[in-house]
């Protein structure tokens, strides 16, 4: 167990003091009882926690491009999901975030995510909402389609005595009732379909 000092674990790496001070106030560093840094607990918590490439900025700032590049590709009509870095981690129980498995658990998440943007712009994924609201107002008008001839049907049963034509001038009500309910539905339907 190697113990130095700050300033020499700055000048070792070819870091500025104030960067190795930063990297201690966000718990990367092991440190000692009186201040002094662990070179190997330290350096080991760096590579766990840190980026294994020398041009992840490079990488992250094409992924920006990238994504922007689908988004601009999307409809304007779904919009796209915030893709904004959460807040920092404050490590629980003495664990620190592992970068690794974080960078494969982002990457997992946004192809998630693009996936669910080509549903939106194929056509194969729709808002709760408008299918909430449809399956409403369907609802909604097969009650009221069926309802609504109920005053004139009870006045053309009363005239009638032969059950077979009762069966039959319901039945004949009733189908009529539906297809048009059906009619109505589909042209909503394509209306609600065709308007995004």
């Amino acid at each position: 167990m190697t113990i130095i000092s700050k300033t020499e674990f700055a000048a070792r790496r070819g870091w500025a003091k104030s960067y190795v001070s930063k990297l201690a106030s966000q718990d990367r560093l092991v440190l000692t009882e009186n201040g002094k840094i662990d070179l190997e607990a330290t350096e080991a918590l760096l590579d766990k926690t840190s980026d294994p490439s020398k041009v992840a900025v490079a990488e992250r700032h094409q992924q920006d491009r990238i994504q922007r590049d689908v988004y601009s590709q999307l409809s304007h009509v779904s919009e796209p999901t915030s893709t904004a870095a959460p807040p920092q981690l404050i490590p629980v129980d003495g664990k620190h975030p592992d970068y690794q498995r974080s960078r494969a658990l982002r990457e997992h998440n946004m192809a998630k995510l693009a996936e669910i943007e080509l549903g939106k712009a194929q056509g194969s994924l729709v808002s709760r909402e408008a299918v909430e609201t449809g399956a409403y107002d369907a609802g909604r008008l097969l009650r009221d389609q069926l309802f609504g001839p109920l005053p004139q049907l009870s006045y053309d049963l009363a005239a009638m005595t032969d059950p077979w034509q009762i069966e039959k001038h319901l039945t004949a009500t009733i189908r009529r009732t539906l297809e048009e309910a059906e009619r109505l539905s589909s042209a909503d339907l394509e209306h609600a379909m065709t308007a995004d």
